[in-house]
């Protein structure tokens, strides 16, 4: 096993590979690192050795760069056996972005959950120009003109990203268990950062495959989407961070899709859990006043929001909303404009 090196929240291996080589960090765990175009600039994906053939799980955006990166490893240490299945642990592109290429390239089977493949399949489809019910959904959360026009610019960006999905796909449930490679992977689900996430726990190794549900030192974004703008993800977010460590040993190795892999599932979930409920605390004092979804961006994000994050920025906000109006905390009151002020009851 790699070593590790102590982090005041996490202990995360204290080595990683370059992008488009593989590091094997538990017996049969090939771990793949793919550059991404983005701030966050790399993604984590994941081999398995599947006894006559390689398990891969999640797959990189669909981008030229990402497929050449692909082809190398098919034609070469990849080459000696058949790709047996795709594994997605859910639908952002990142994840899912190639899983199309990928199983028509080697004609394996994906697999992923009901919930991220069909609402993919949906979110592909999507084309300019935005429909009027995303756009009052965003003027709701109080956005200007110009940050409507850059919302509408770049509707229908994840089709772009992602390759076609197959028309057909073998289903993954909570507590399903696959055999990959002669060892018993359990699907465990995750919900809030996307519908019905994906992990992946090893009890024999002591490993769990955790996607974006368990990052080692970033938040994962938590949003309300115009598709179901009534819903309260935060919810969902908070009992899985609660769940996930009662399910496993807690020197699990936690094999994340960025960051590097770390030991401390229940202390990082812990902490996850704490930053969210600072968020609520600041959100609760800022409106005792009517405010907007966009005038919480301070009391939730260190970073600057700008029009590269404003959306996820707003989806944010508005999730932080979401709960505490179910909780009964919060009313919300339309202007003349369709912007929504949000008070304390």
């Amino acid at each position: 096993m790699t070593k590790v090196k102590d982090d005041s929240r996490v202990r995360q291996l204290d080595t990683r590979p370059e992008d488009g080589n593989t590091l094997e960090v538990a017996p049969g765990v090939q771990w793949l690192r793919m550059p991404l175009p983005f701030v966050l600039n790399h993604i984590n994906l994941w081999v398995l050795d599947d006894g006559p053939g390689w398990c891969l799980v999640d797959t990189g955006i669909n981008a030229a760069s990402t497929r050449a990166v692909w082809e190398k490893l098919l034609d070469g240490p990849l080459a000696d056996r058949p790709i047996t299945r795709v594994i997605v642990t859910h639908l952002h592109p990142d994840h899912v972005g190639l899983a199309g290429w990928l199983t028509a390239r080697t004609g394996a089977r994906l697999h992923m959950t009901r919930g991220e493949y069909l609402s993919a399949r949906v979110l592909a489809a999507d084309s300019a120009p935005p429909p009027p019910e995303a756009l009052d959904f965003y003027r709701a959360a109080g956005f200007d003109p110009v940050q409507l026009d850059n919302y509408a610019e770049r509707f229908g960006r994840f089709g772009r990203l992602v390759s076609p999905l197959p028309i057909t796909y073998a289903r993954l449930a909570d507590n399903d268990e696959l055999q990959i490679g002669g060892r018993r992977w359990q699907v465990l689900i995750g919900r809030g950062h996307s519908p019905e996430h994906a992990c992946l726990y090893c009890a024999e190794l002591n490993v769990l495959i955790a996607g974006d549900q368990a990052l080692p030192t970033i938040s994962p974004n938590v949003s309300v989407w115009p598709t179901e703008p009534h819903a309260n993800p935060l919810a969902d977010w908070l009992e899985s961070c609660r769940e996930l460590p009662n399910r496993m040993p807690a020197d699990v190795l936690v094999l994340p899709a960025h960051g590097r892999p770390y030991h401390g599932l229940g202390k990082r979930m812990a902490r996850l859990i704490t930053e969210h409920e600072e968020g609520l605390d600041a959100i609760r004092r800022l409106c005792n006043e009517p405010r907007r979804a966009v005038d919480l961006f301070g009391a939730l994000f260190r970073g600057a929001v700008n029009s590269s994050n404003e959306v996820m920025a707003a989806g944010e906000a508005l999730a932080h909303l979401a709960y505490l109006q179910a909780a009964g905390e919060l009313v919300a009151e339309a202007d003349e404009l369709g912007a929504r002020w949000y008070q304390r009851t």
